[in-house]
């Protein structure tokens, strides 16, 4: 169901951009990313204490799909890094955890421009995305007493006993601004509506959540 919903959605596209004025672009940046987690189970009592955004990047090309004036339709391709990081400080103790994951991501944004005379425009958008996970490690870091202990193991995205799902959706919101030479600043958000955790008996539920800033260029 869901190669068939994107095979719909990438024909309406081709569809749209037959009549309309298309250009393209590529942006980079920042991501900043943690994890939404919420359980239902009475056993498990969750506590973000420590919980902080880990660092990462996104490389995104886009088409610009030109269907209205100063409004656009953008289907694009992202590599997007995204994970979470914790540290955990007693006396005496400290523990810090960090999970990187990189996804491929197919986001497609509805986007409408307005323009501030001929420097450029302020552009608002929103859309969904779907994405998969191709990678991802979490890493451990403990000091007790003066000794410092690691370990680095690489996320298991399939099987009975998987660490994560590698399947992600949710939604996108972004903001900015394009200089009429093409050039762009922009911010976004991303706000995943899909469960990552695997099934288990606690019921814990985990989704993506990143703030991202970046530049870009669009031709």
């Amino acid at each position: 169901m869901k190669k068939i919903l994107l095979s719909l959605g990438a024909a309406c596209l081709l569809a749209v951009g037959a009549q309309a004025q298309v250009s393209y672009g590529i942006k980079a940046g920042v991501n900043l990313g943690k994890y939404a987690t919420s359980s239902s189970g009475d056993e498990v009592e969750l506590d973000d204490e420590g919980v902080k955004l880990n660092p990462s990047f996104y490389v995104t090309g886009y088409a610009d799909i030109n269907v209205a004036p100063n409004f656009s339709i953008q289907p694009g391709i992202s590599l997007q890094g995204k994970g979470q990081k914790a540290k955990i400080e007693e006396e005496g103790a400290s523990f810090t955890s960090t999970r990187n994951v990189m996804s491929i991501e197919i986001p497609v944004n509805a986007v409408y421009y307005i323009p501030t005379g001929d420097a450029g425009s302020v552009f608002l958008g929103a859309g969904p995305y779907v994405g998969y996970a191709i990678s991802g490690k979490d890493k451990w870091k403990g000091t007790f007493e003066g000794e410092t202990e690691t370990e680095d193991d690489k996320i298991d995205f399939s099987g009975d006993d998987k660490d994560m799902k590698a399947f992600d959706a949710g939604v996108n919101f972004l903001a900015g601004y394009k200089l009429a030479n093409g050039f762009l600043i922009n911010v976004g958000y991303g706000l995943g509506l899909t469960n990552l955790a695997p099934d288990n008996d606690f019921d814990i539920k985990s989704s993506n959540r990143v703030l991202s800033f970046g530049v870009g260029f669009q031709f």
